[in-house]
């Protein structure tokens, strides 16, 4: 079944954290909708490539132009399924946004399904949503997770309504526990092949 999905992203999202969700929801029949505050449907964001190269932290290279198809003004948050929020730059001066809070606050409050990775959960904790959830995040935003009253944990975790990972390479795992919360079927493992 087709959900609509709203998808809160900025300039210096994650690539791969932005784009991959953004296509692979699509590609299972999903309707996405990508908003950034203070930009309307058909501009653009820029995004950062995070590489992982064994340094004590990710090495960041700019990205590509990520073309927005909303516009986070017209955006009624009770109008969506689900909420997906990617990790990168951005999230932390996107939680400045009253908007943004309170449309991540609207999720939490009517127990619909949010799936975010990396620095994503930095805006969670400042709409104060967290408390009380398993999660994880990006090691580096551990404290803020902490203190906003969540158990950190240290692998990609589905507690309720919430699905957290860690960066980019989770995506197989976070993207199927996240598919799965939005009832599609998901195959673990070995490819499922067309009756010929």
């Amino acid at each position: 079944m087709t959900k609509d999905i709203l998808m809160i992203v900025g300039d210096f999202s994650e690539d791969y954290e932005l784009m991959v969700p953004f296509q692979a929801l699509q590609m299972v029949g999903h309707d996405v909708d990508a908003v950034c505050p203070d930009k309307e449907a058909g501009e653009t964001v820029k995004t950062a490539i995070h590489d992982f190269r064994g340094d004590q932290t990710y090495m960041e290279s700019r990205g590509h132009n990520f073309e927005l198809n909303a516009t986070m003004a017209d955006v009624d948050p009770t109008e969506y399924d689900a909420l997906c929020v990617p990790g990168g730059r951005a999230p932390e001066y996107l939680r400045t946004y009253d908007e943004v809070i309170e449309a991540v606050q609207h999720f939490f409050e009517a127990d619909k399904p949010v799936a975010t990775l990396c620095h994503g959960p930095q805006i969670l904790a400042a709409a104060d949503v967290l408390d009380g959830y398993e999660m994880t995040s990006y090691p580096a935003v551990q404290a803020e997770c902490e203190a906003a009253g969540c158990s950190w944990v240290d692998e990609v975790t589905r507690d309720r309504n919430l699905v957290t990972g860690q960066a980019w390479p989770d995506h197989p795992e976070w993207l199927a526990a996240f598919m799965d919360l939005l009832g599609d079927e998901v195959s673990h493992g070995e490819p499922v092949a067309a009756d010929d």
